[in-house]
């Protein structure tokens, strides 16, 4: 099972977007350390599984295949203060975290309605999941 902490894991234009928010993070005081880029299906599948038939709670509505991290377009982070993740969401430091996100031209899955990920940020050049299973490629 691969789920990989590397940006060179990730397509070249969503490594452009996250070497720039890390770098503006960084400029803002702000120390991130990233947790998730690309995951194989068997590490998607993984996770689904937890808090479902495996312990743990939910964490992902996304099957294998069906997560932008299989397709190399999504990067996980959490702020560090002190030596210590900040898990928090109700924590101001991820307001800041997703809007630097933003500014780098990343999707932050904070703004999303559904299932928030406030450690969650996306690239996907305006395709579909449905486009990238198909095998269309991030310009």
């Amino acid at each position: 099972m691969i789920n990989s902490r590397s940006l060179d894991d990730l397509l070249p234009p969503v490594r452009q977007r996250v070497d720039r928010f890390l770098a503006n993070a960084k400029a803002q005081g702000i120390d991130l350390l990233v947790t998730s880029t690309y995951r194989d299906n068997a590490s998607q599948e993984a996770l689904y599984a937890q808090g479902r038939t495996k312990p743990g709670r939910i964490v992902t509505n996304a099957r294998a295949g069906q997560s932008f991290h299989n397709h190399r377009c999504a990067v996980d982070v959490v702020p560090i203060r002190h030596g210590k993740p900040v898990w928090d969401a109700k924590d101001a430091v991820w307001q800041t975290v997703g809007r630097l996100g933003k500014e780098a031209g990343l999707e932050w899955a904070g703004d999303w309605r559904r299932f928030r990920e406030m450690a969650h940020f996306q690239y996907t050049g305006g395709l579909t999941l449905a486009q990238l299973q198909a095998g269309a490629k991030i310009a």
